[in-house]
């Protein structure tokens, strides 16, 4: 195995296994993969077993299974293109399959989904909505993505919330999943967090008045940008994993990582990448945030070393620090630790069910709901 698959095995398993790859399909695509360049290839072939499941389910009439098989498949094909700049056309073509399995999967999921389209600067940012069943409008939480992550990736995320009684807003920002190939990644996040704003305000089942923020690891750094953005127009937000200052990270960083930033921020050289890192930067704003936020880290975090969330708490007024003692880069390998909590966190501030379900099952068909 080359150094850059022992990375990733090494980095990722647990992010993968927790967003939607089985540990059997895990351990068996990652045997067959010896150098970098199989990497693509070889979940693109795993995640159309699973595409198949689905277009046939559908076929057959059983919508729910057939939702649920081309959202695993469309993951699969995420994790095929993750930080694989190896092969630009390969890795498009990956790109393409996911957001093809996920939006003919959306209509079908519990609860289903559809797409947003938001145009900004010279591309479109595109958005997947879920809302609770019931009559809405429902307090949203808008999601964020990470260097490479997509809303493809954080479905496992969004039902946490979706079953707490908050609709998602899981949106592809600057430099990220449909949006990376027009648009580059940017430190400043104030005139997309005005956009995103807008789109969410154009959606009659969601109440932008309970306006929740959430974001994992480069995500993480652009909730707070958001949060500061938005000032008292936010209700509370949550960074999971995000850095302080990017460009501080930048020795410790995976070289898989390195590269892709490098691609996604439209530079020529690590160099030039270093410096673009060092502008995603929360000094000059962690100030201006005025909401409620949770920050969630991992002290084992092996890209993002845990003082950069201390300097977050520093800095954002008012923050709550959960510092998981054993957890790596995102805490996805101690996930029970930090979803379920981070859930009720946002429901308990944006006003949606943190109690027993059986309880706000029978409030709910009582009221006709």
């Amino acid at each position: 195995m080359d150094e850059r698959v022992t990375s990733a095995i090494a980095h990722w398993a647990p992010r993968f296994t927790a967003n939607g790859v089985t540990p059997a399909d895990f351990a068996r695509v990652t045997a067959s993969v010896e150098t970098w360049p199989e990497w693509c290839a070889a979940w693109v072939a795993v995640g159309e077993q699973h595409e198949a499941l689905g277009r046939g389910a559908i076929a057959e009439g059983r919508l729910r299974s057939g939702g649920e098989h081309l959202a695993q498949a469309a993951a699969y094909y995420h994790f095929a293109k993750f930080v694989f700049v190896e092969d630009l056309d390969q890795m498009k073509a990956a790109h393409a399959r996911a957001v093809a399995a996920y939006t003919d999967a959306l209509p079908h999921l519990d609860p289903p989904g559809r797409r947003v389209e938001i145009p900004f600067e010279t591309g479109t940012l595109v958005a997947v909505v879920r809302a609770p069943y019931g009559e809405g409008p429902f307090p949203v939480v808008l999601m964020i993505p990470g260097l490479d992550s997509t809303k493809e990736e954080i479905r496992s995320t969004e039902q946490t919330f979706l079953d707490r009684g908050l609709a998602t807003f899981s949106v592809d920002g600057p430099g990220q999943g449909e949006a990376e190939y027009d648009v580059k990644i940017r430190g400043d996040w104030g005139p997309v967090t005005e956009v995103l704003y807008d789109a969410i305000g154009r959606q009659s089942d969601l109440d932008r008045d309970r306006l929740g923020v959430w974001g994992v690891s480069l995500g993480g750094y652009y909730s707070v940008r958001v949060m500061a953005a938005l000032g008292d127009r936010a209700t509370a937000g949550v960074a999971l994993a995000g850095p302080f200052n990017f460009g501080e990270c930048w020795d410790g960083l995976p070289s898989l990582t390195r590269d892709t930033f490098r691609v996604r921020s439209g530079t020529a050289s690590d160099e030039e990448a270093r410096a673009v890192a060092h502008t995603l930067d929360l000094a000059p704003v962690a100030r201006d945030v005025a909401a409620p936020m949770l920050l969630v880290f991992g002290r084992k975090d092996r890209l993002i070393p845990y003082q950069q969330a201390e300097k977050a708490h520093a800095a954002v007024p008012g923050s709550e620090l959960l510092m998981l003692e054993e957890a790596n880069h995102g805490c996805a390998d101690y996930s029970p630790w930090h979803r379920p909590r981070t859930a009720d966190w946002l429901a308990h501030h944006l006003g949606g069910d943190v109690g027993d379900p059986g309880v706000t099952a029978a409030a709910r068909a009582k009221a006709g709901v």
